[in-house]
C-alpha cells in the first residue's frame, strides 16, 4: 500500500510539471503572437498615415512641377558651385591698363543678349529687384541708386493729346509702361588688364557692366545713348551664375552669363582707354559736320582695332625668343 501510494504521488509530480511547462510555454507563445500582433499592426497604421502624407492629389503638386516645357527640370546651373576668382595682390601687378568696351547685341555672336527669355537686361533687373546686387551712377562704383530710383528709370512715360467727344475739348492723356528690354541694344563693359609678374601672364578682370539707354525724346533732342546704372561685376559673379544663356548649337548646354564673361564670349569695340585728359576715343576723332561718309567713325573703329593688338602683343613683347 505505501509503496503503490509513493509511486502514484512521483506519476502525479511528474504530470502536473509537464502540464505546468506545457501551460507556461502556450502563455509565452499567447504573449508572443500578441506583441507580434500589436508591432504589425502599428506599422501598418504608420505606412498607411505615411502613404497617405505621399499621395498628392492634383490640388496639392504645383502644376509647373507636372507641366514642364522640357523632358526634365534643369537644374545643373542652379545648383552648381561657382569658383571664386584667383586672389592677387598688389605687388604682383607690374603693368596695367583700363579699358571700357561697348558690346553691340544686334551682332551675330551677341545675340544672346538680346534672347526673348534669357537676355541680359531682364537678369540685372531681376537681381536688382531681389537686392542680390547693387546699382551705381557712376563706373566708379562710389553712388549707389536706389531700387525705387531704378523702378523709375525703367518705366517710359507718354504723353498724348486726346480730343473728348462730348465737349470736343482737348485732354491730354499720360501713359506709363515698362521699359522694354529690346529697347537696351549696347552694353557698356569696364575692364582691367595686368600683368601679373609673379604668374607671368596678361591677363584682365571685368569690373562693371552698364546696359545703355536712349529714351525717344533723347533721340528727338540729339542726346546720345547713356548708361542707365552701373553694376559692380565682382559682386554679380555668383547670382548671375544662376541665369542660363543661350545656346545657339546646343538648347541644354549649361551656361551662364559668369561663364560667358569670365570666357569671354562676346566681341565688342573699344570705348575708351585710360588717358590724362579722360578723353574718349570719340572726343579725338571728332566728326566733320559735312561729312556724309562718317570718317570719324571709321577712324574710331581703326584705333580700337589698333588698341586691341596693342593689348594682345604686350605680353609677347615681354619675351625674348
Amino acid at each position: 500500500m505505501g509503496f503503490r501510494y509513493f509511486c502514484s504521488k512521483i506519476v502525479s509530480f511528474f504530470f502536473y510539471r509537464i502540464i505546468k511547462k506545457i501551460q507556461m510555454k502556450s502563455f509565452l507563445n499567447f504573449v508572443g503572437l500578441v506583441l507580434t500582433f500589436v508591432i504589425v499592426t502599428s506599422l501598418s497604421v504608420t505606412a498607411q498615415n505615411k502613404g497617405a502624407e505621399d499621395v498628392k492629389t492634383e490640388s496639392s503638386v504645383p502644376s509647373e512641377d507636372i507641366f514642364i516645357d522640357d523632358i526634365v527640370n534643369k537644374r545643373i546651373v542652379l545648383e552648381n558651385k561657382l569658383m571664386s576668382q584667383q586672389p592677387i595682390r598688389e605687388a604682383d601687378i607690374s603693368w596695367e591698363k583700363r579699358i571700357q568696351r561697348v558690346i553691340d547685341s544686334r551682332e551675330k555672336l551677341n545675340l544672346p543678349f538680346i534672347s526673348e527669355e534669357l537676355n541680359l537686361f531682364t537678369v540685372l533687373k531681376t537681381m536688382i529687384n531681389n537686392g542680390d546686387i547693387t546699382a551705381f551712377t557712376d563706373d566708379q562704383f562710389k553712388n549707389v541708386i536706389p531700387v525705387a530710383d531704378i523702378d523709375a528709370k525703367m518705366v517710359k512715360v507718354d504723353t498724348s493729346i486726346t480730343l473728348d467727344e462730348e465737349t470736343y475739348e482737348e485732354k491730354i492723356l499720360i501713359t506709363k509702361s515698362d521699359l522694354n528690354w529690346r529697347d537696351i541694344v549696347q552694353y557698356r563693359v569696364k575692364e582691367v588688364w595686368y600683368f601679373d609678374k609673379q604668374r607671368s601672364v596678361m591677363d584682365v578682370r571685368i569690373l562693371g557692366i552698364a546696359p545703355i539707354y536712349q529714351s525717344p525724346k533723347d533721340k528727338e533732342a540729339g542726346i546720345p545713348p547713356a548708361p542707365m546704372f552701373w553694376v559692380y561685376y565682382p559682386e554679380c559673379r555668383t547670382p548671375m551664375s544662376k541665369f542660363r544663356v543661350f545656346n545657339e548649337e546646343n538648347d541644354i548646354a549649361p551656361m551662364s552669363w559668369t561663364d560667358l564673361f569670365d570666357t569671354r564670349i562676346f566681341t565688342s569695340y573699344i570705348y575708351k582707354r585710360s588717358n590724362v585728359l579722360d578723353y574718349r576715343l570719340k572726343d579725338f576723332f571728332v566728326a566733320d559736320p559735312d561729312d556724309t561718309e562718317n570718317r570719324a567713325g571709321i577712324d574710331m573703329l581703326l584705333y580700337s582695332e589698333k588698341i586691341k593688338n596693342e593689348l594682345l602683343n604686350f605680353e609677347h613683347d615681354l619675351w625674348e625668343y
